[in-house]
């Protein structure tokens, strides 16, 4: 799925290739019109760390698509290593920062929000068993 992003009644899909380029943020809420929550995909040099931040309200997921990389807590042990497939999360107040240690590119996804989990809310349309 490399030609675009597809969007219909109720949904969107994308290549994170065709949501921007080089190294930094893929916007995934704004390509995708995702309203709930924040995402993006971001994408790591070699050998590179980020600043330190937190935030005031949302927490975090970052999800490693394509590794190592790293998440560091500035009142941790030192770096974790995530790689592919793993997960980690911070509370908004934990200050943090990303990093990429190995010789090649690494993606990871972050996804951010407050207020909850929604629970079991799936439903089965009537024209299904």
């Amino acid at each position: 799925m490399t030609d675009g992003i597809i969007k219909g009644p109720g949904f969107a899909a994308g290549s994170l290739d065709v949501m921007g380029e080089g190294y930094g943020f893929r916007k995934i809420r704004k390509e995708l019109g995702v309203g709930a929550f924040g995402v993006n995909a971001i994408v790591l040099p070699p050998e590179y760390t980020t600043g330190w931040h937190f935030h005031d309200e949302q927490e975090e997921l970052y999800i490693c698509i394509d590794g190592p990389m790293t998440i560091e807590f500035q009142k941790g042990d030192g770096p974790i290593t995530l790689e592919q497939g793993d997960v980690a999360w911070a509370a908004p107040e934990a200050v943090r920062r990303t990093g990429n240690p190995g010789p090649d590119d690494a993606t990871f996804i972050c996804v951010g929000g407050k207020d909850g989990y929604v629970g079991r809310d799936g439903q089965v349309p009537d024209e299904e068993e």
